[in-house]
């Protein structure tokens, strides 16, 4: 085993994060009260981050899920990197593929050669951005480029330059069609002075001639993550409280998630002044990826506020994107993996399964109004997103009792008594533990098949019929004892009562009924095709207490079931 977690000191190799002059901050004050602008960058982050880059028919698919799913700005390439992703912007100005009100983005080094095919490459779109960059922080500078910082400035000026001669030079007609905008990208800002990042951002505003009504977007991003998420706030609401024309510019962030933070980067990002979050789908994107936009937008939705995009049909979104990037969403992925709404817990399920009748109570008495969602260990409405509660609880051999009831009664209409719970889950539990794995809706209900409703030794109930006479009714019942038919006969003010008087004077046993409920089966919506299940608990002078289940279409015939059930399970016999 390596040994340098415990013999290395890292404060020789790391140092932290020097953290932001900004005595007055007022980011820990404010709360979130609205989506910022979204733009994905599925197209060109996460992109050119997969191992199979996608071909034109996924990149197409990919982009008519981002429109419908309500995104208003994509990035759709790096245009000048290659034939196919040029093709690719062309193909969707050319055949019409971008909605009215959808801006598309093209990103660009700040090189002539690379802008002028970019510009050329977006040519005839309704509304188009020009995002150009150039690596701006102390170690890129310094050991990358060797460039110095007025260098640095100038490559971002020169870029923005470039990208003004590339569009003066199209006819005047062809430059009308199109609304321009600029996107610049300080490269690595979370690395870079903040004096320096203020003077290089102010001067691409300059060069463009920004304005409030042509805003530039100031897109300041955690190429690398590198400290926690309060420093990157404080950058972010240093730079929008000292930035110079600052109703001119759109502060955007694109955090990475390097250290695991990307979404608590961006949303205090919101909250410390940012106006735009750029991210990918489930956080696809460069070495661990781009904030997850998915997760940023049912966080807000969860919090009451609407995102502004739709992910009402998430299982389909999760297969498109699967589809496209041959990339998996991990079960324990935020909102949308497969064990997010899943509870293995016993106590978990048993809170869950309580919340969830007591939810469902709380909407019928309000005739149809909405009400606020209040379910333990589930902070959001599974059905919002698309999902069933088919997968809410399931069983392992870490569950308990509220599980395995809650599948009983989703699947199977059985609502079992609270002490028949612990019974039946005693059953479920040697299962589970023999497998080690997780059981089936199925699985479950056949143990409780097996248990409660299958068991015909020593007694195995035939038939019965009753006759009636003032205050009393007699039953007679055709039963197998140890496989040997007999016919017995008992008096009581019930069915129930005369059978149990019955089987004591057969039996000469004194078995009584302690406790007794029942309700009705449907297997459709209509009411038809209508069983009864029957609980019996039924107790004895000299043994412990036992119940028993009993379903028949006849509810008489379902409660002599469920004594016959009580009795098979008791030691008393």
């Amino acid at each position: 085993m390596n040994t340098t977690f415990q013999s290395m000191d890292p404060s020789k190799k790391y140092r932290p994060y020097p953290q932001i002059d900004l005595p007055n901050r007022q980011w820990p004050n404010k709360v979130l009260t609205k989506p910022p602008i979204w733009l994905s960058t599925d197209l060109r982050d996460g992109n050119q981050s997969l191992i199979d880059p996608m071909d034109i028919d996924k990149k197409l698919k990919m982009f008519e899920l981002l429109v419908q799913l309500g995104y208003k700005e994509i990035e759709v390439g790096f245009p000048s990197a290659s034939q196919i992703e040029f093709d690719f912007v062309r193909k969707l100005i050319e055949e019409n593929r971008i909605p009215d009100d959808v801006t598309i983005q093209a990103l660009t080094q700040a090189r002539t050669d690379l802008i002028n095919r970019t510009v050329e490459s977006l040519v005839n779109a309704k509304n188009a951005i020009v995002h150009v960059y150039n690596a701006t922080s102390p170690l890129f500078r310094e050991v990358v480029y060797n460039k110095s910082r007025d260098e640095t400035v100038q490559i971002a000026v020169n870029g923005v330059k470039d990208i003004k001669a590339a569009l003066a030079a199209l006819p005047v007609d062809v430059r009308a069609q199109t609304n321009w905008r600029l996107e610049y990208s300080p490269e690595t800002f979370s690395m870079t002075e903040l004096d320096f990042a203020k003077e290089i951002c102010e001067a691409v505003m300059q060069e463009w001639g920004a304005t409030p009504t042509n805003k530039v977007i100031l897109n300041l991003p955690t190429t690398i993550e590198v400290s926690t998420p309060n420093v990157f706030a404080d950058q972010i609401e240093w730079m929008h409280t000292n930035l110079a024309n600052r109703e001119s510019a759109i502060i955007s962030v694109h955090p990475h998630n390097d250290r695991g933070t990307g979404t608590a980067c961006s949303e205090l990002a919101i909250l410390a002044g940012a106006d735009r979050v750029e991210g990918c789908l489930f956080g696809n994107g460069e070495r661990t990826g781009n904030v997850c936009l998915v997760n940023l937008a049912i966080n807000l939705w969860s919090q009451g506020i609407h995102p502004g995009v739709d992910y009402s049909n998430i299982n389909e979104v999760i297969r498109i994107a699967e589809e496209c990037t041959q990339l998996p969403v991990g079960a324990r992925h935020p909102w949308a993996g497969e064990l997010v709404f899943t509870a293995f817990s016993g106590s978990h399920q048993d809170a869950i399964k309580k919340g969830l009748t007591r939810q469902k109570d709380r909407e019928a008495a309000a005739n149809g109004e909405t009400i606020e969602w209040e379910v333990p260990y589930l902070p959001i409405d599974p059905a919002d997103l698309g999902r069933s509660y088919e997968a809410v609880i399931r069983v392992n051999a870490q569950s308990g009792k509220g599980g395995m009831a809650y599948l009983l009664e989703r699947d199977y209409g059985l609502t079992l008594p609270r002490i028949l719970q612990v019974d039946v889950a005693r059953a479920v539990q040697v299962l589970a533990d023999e497998t080690g794995k997780e059981l089936s809706s199925e699985q479950i209900y056949d143990v409780f098949c097996d248990e409660f409703l299958n068991r015909t030794s020593p007694i195995e109930y035939v038939d019965h019929t009753i006759s009636h006479a003032t205050g009393v009714e007699t039953l007679t019942a055709q039963l197998k004892v140890s496989g040997v038919e007999i016919k017995i006969e008992g008096s009581g003010n019930g069915p129930l009562s005369a059978f149990v008087h019955a089987l004591n004077q057969q039996l000469g046993t004194k078995f009584s009924v302690a406790h007794y409920s029942e309700h009705d089966i449907h297997s459709d919506q209509s009411g038809e095709d209508a069983q009864a299940a029957c609980y019996v608990q039924v107790a004895h002078v000299d043994h412990a207490p036992t119940y028993g289940v009993g379903v028949h279409e006849n509810i008489v015939t379902a409660s002599l079931l469920a004594v016959v059930s009580a009795i098979n399970r008791s030691d008393a016999i």
